[in-house]
């Protein structure tokens, strides 16, 4: 890595053996450092040479200790960081199994000798639900430079075929403006509005194809609605919780309280609980209408919608279907 500047590169060269070979628990001899340099780099040094660049580190602020023995103590990222950044690409289902283990790949590169072995049971890829399709970092990649431009982007957006490939949706491509991109569920996506209209839609990044950035400006955010009176990502999260596109409503419902894990995690925080004695209560909350139609027959058998009125009755026609479809 560093061969064509020899010993001038000796300081990065003893930096970069430290971080590959030591930790807290795991300490090197100047003799081991000598035996690396010329193992790995071909370079020959002294005892004095180690102590003196590694005190020049020191100094530039690299956090090395020196007894007993040598260690790079802090790092950009600890174990335990590590393995949530891996973790968290391993279950990132919008990337593609060759994305995921590539990034994988690198962030296991950034630890020492000894996190290896600690990730060495970590789920094989292939295994794990990932996108099929290969072209996720080149869509992400568009839509960060469009979003910081503040302008159009166009592209081809796809469904799945029954042959488990993507088609695309219609022949003409969707021309949006984006806003912001998100994570939900494990997937990406991409906060817009669809140019003839003037309300928010929801993309999956892994279902857009053929991206391209256009010359021309975005609308900008007073012309949306959700976005013109001020727009809060938090909040829109916690109302759009399976990404549906369409109007928020107030919506009250019926629950126990031991229904408060599931609350939080699908709303966080942002709701109102008034209680009505022997574990019961009422919720009141804002949420995307066919979003909470989903979630409330998710938990049919613990919660009761109580308005708007129109989605309850949406839900009794639901329900209704069911019983007439399982013979009940």
């Amino acid at each position: 890595m560093y061969a064509c500047g020899g010993k001038k590169m000796l300081n990065m060269m003893i930096l970069e053996i430290l971080r590959k070979h030591s930790d807290e628990q795991h300490r090197l001899t100047q003799k081991e450092i000598i035996r690396h340099l010329k193992s790995i780099y071909g370079i020959t040094c002294d005892r004095r040479s180690v102590r003196s660049n590694v005190e020049a580190l020191q100094e530039m602020g690299y956090d090395i200790e020196t007894r007993p023995g040598y260690a790079l103590i802090s790092r950009t990222f600890d174990d335990a960081e590590l393995r949530m950044l891996i973790d968290s690409v391993l279950f990132a289902r919008g990337l593609s199994a060759a994305q995921a283990e590539r990034l994988v790949g690198k962030l296991k590169a950034l630890g020492s000798d000894y996190f290896q072995p600690k990730v060495s049971h970590v789920v094989h890829l292939p295994k794990l639900h990932h996108a099929e399709n290969a072209q996720v970092m080149i869509s992400l990649d568009v839509l960060n430079d469009a979003i910081e431009a503040k302008r159009k982007v166009r592209f081809i957006y796809n469904r799945c075929g029954t042959d488990f490939r993507l088609h695309p949706r219609r022949e003409e491509p969707y021309v949006v403006n984006p806003y912001q991109l998100v994570a939900q569920n494990g997937w990406y996506y991409l906060i817009g509005n669809y140019d003839a209209y003037d309300n928010i839609s929801h993309y999956r990044i892994d279902r857009i194809t053929g991206i391209e950035m256009l010359s021309e400006a975005r609308k900008p955010k007073s012309a949306i609605r959700e976005l013109a009176r001020g727009f809060s990502l938090p909040r829109h999260m916690a109302e759009h919780i399976y990404m549906f596109s369409g109007k928020s409503a107030t919506v009250r419902l019926r629950t126990d309280t031991y229904m408060m894990d599931s609350l939080t995690d699908w709303f966080g925080r942002d709701f109102h609980i008034r209680h009505e004695g022997d574990g019961r209560m009422i919720v009141t909350l804002r949420c995307n209408e066919e979003a909470m139609k989903y979630w409330a027959l998710q938990f049919g058998a613990y919660v009761e919608i109580i308005e708007p009125e129109h989605l309850r009755e949406a839900l009794k026609d639901v329900l209704l279907h069911m019983c007439r479809t399982y013979g009940l």
